[in-house]
């Protein structure tokens, strides 16, 4: 299974060909494999839990800036032990 980090050398492998086949769109990637392209963010996040459940999976709209995440997001923090 990936982690995000390889989602996101996935999607920067494949940029060249999804920005000329997808620019704008909502793309989902996920084990390093281009799952689908949708008009709305919404439309890929429902696709993506459907299909995925909690991930992890890349969402990025092709053409867009790369969005900053906060670090928890980026590295879960672990489980606290009792």
């Amino acid at each position: 299974m990936a982690d995000l980090r390889d989602e996101i050398e996935a999607f920067q492998r494949m940029q060249r060909q999804l920005e000329a086949d997808h620019m704008d769109r909502w793309v989902l990637v996920h084990d390093g494999q281009f799952i689908g392209a949708f008009e709305t963010f919404e439309l890929a996040a429902n696709d993506a839990v459907r299909k995925f459940g909690s991930g992890p999976f890349l969402i990025r709209q092709v053409g867009a800036p790369p969005a900053t995440l906060p670090i928890s997001v980026m590295y879960p923090w672990p489980h606290a032990e009792h």
